[in-house]
């Protein structure tokens, strides 16, 4: 088992070397969740595993409510299927109150003030409404509460927290939130043990191999909670140890002992590197600073052969986008031509002519 090359396995199961769903919500149900606080790259992540997916079916499925974009892990920002979010949200959700629970008393908030807040989002957004954070601040500003951008960003987090909200249609550039019981069929019900349990197969499926401490910071529950969703799974799993760490994967999966070849360009904060604890083993330590900056921002990677090796930025002009590419070393340089096939499905995803430049 120490021969297993962990790279290999992961873009297999991530399902970005190999694939088979056909939809949108197949794929995020099989994934459980994809980290989206960077909307338009969270699309890419999406079709970089979808090959006939456009920005635009990414759109119509977030628009259908077959895809939330909502805050649901750690916290930050994540895409998930309906019919998973309410349960996934009854899981987490206290811990994420937590973690904003000092930040709220700074802003002189507490639950009767969310009570308050919560009522007037309910009732500015009912009958099918779509309003930006700033045109609900106004609504709230009209019914007596105080709004500034921290509690604004604090007022919608509870309202999602609590189930209220979830992404809206796009309105120009603006994100807009709906009602969740407006927007989204119901969807999973499943008990306490049941969700631990649904979720680290998820993971343990969709992002093997990993360890405890991967699953633990990617699903953002406490080490207790996350060893217990592990454990009530653990007889469908294998582990093998490698550099002293014990990692999981699913039974009867293929083991490969050696890397294939190939080249991804991958988003911004992609599951690939940002649901792991621990990145050694895609990412070389002396590399992070320059993909990962201090203030945890994860930029878009170019991985080859299951190894970070650079980082690449797009600009989207009239028609066309531009890529521009950083490698940290340039002995990995990659030719042009390998660059321009490797990512050509990036161009073809936002339906736009490509240019990549070194």
């Amino acid at each position: 088992m120490s021969t297993v090359h962990i790279p290999t396995l992961r873009l297999s199961n991530q399902k970005i070397s190999t694939n088979h769903f056909e939809t949108p919500q197949a794929l995020i149900t099989y994934l459980g969740a994809v980290q989206a606080q960077d909307y338009p790259m969270s699309k890419w992540a999406f079709g970089v595993r979808l090959p006939d997916a456009t920005d635009a079916s990414i759109e119509a499925a977030l628009d259908a409510g077959e895809l939330v974009r909502t805050h649901v892990l750690r916290p930050t920002w994540h895409i998930v299927s309906g019919q998973d979010v309410r349960w996934m949200l009854a899981l987490t959700s206290k811990y994420i109150k937590a973690s904003a629970a000092i930040r709220d008393r700074d802003l002189g908030i507490d639950s009767a003030l969310y009570t308050r807040t919560n009522d007037l989002i309910a009732k500015a957004l009912e009958g099918g409404k779509h309003l930006t954070r700033e045109e609900i601040m106004q609504e709230l500003e009209k019914g007596g509460v105080e709004t500034n951008p921290s509690r604004a960003v604090h007022f919608m987090m509870n309202a999602e927290q609590d189930g209220i909200v979830c992404n809206g249609v796009m309105k120009g550039k603006k994100q807009t939130y709906a009602l969740l019981d407006e927007k989204v069929k119901p969807g999973l019900v499943l008990s306490r043990d049941e969700a631990m349990a649904n979720l680290a197969e998820r993971y343990f499926t969709s992002h093997a191999p990993a360890t405890l401490h991967d699953f633990q910071w990617w699903s953002g529950l406490p080490m207790a909670e996350a060893r217990a969703g592990l454990e009530s799974i653990k007889s469908s799993l294998e582990s093998f140890e490698s550099g002293g760490k014990t990692y999981f994967m699913g039974n009867g999966r293929q083991l490969t002992s050696a890397p294939e070849s190939s080249v991804f360009f991958l988003p911004a904060f992609d599951e690939y590197t940002v649901s792991y604890k621990d990145r050694s083993t895609v990412f070389d330590p002396q590399w992070h600073r320059n993909a990962i900056t201090s203030n945890g921002i994860f930029k878009p990677i170019i991985v080859r052969d299951g190894l970070v090796i650079g980082i690449w930025k797009r600009t989207v002009q009239k028609n066309k986008v531009v890529v521009e590419v950083e490698f940290f070393d340039p002995k990995d340089a990659l030719e042009q031509g390998v660059m321009e096939k490797a990512v050509a499905g990036f161009g073809q995803f936002l339906g736009l002519e490509l240019v990549v430049k070194a």
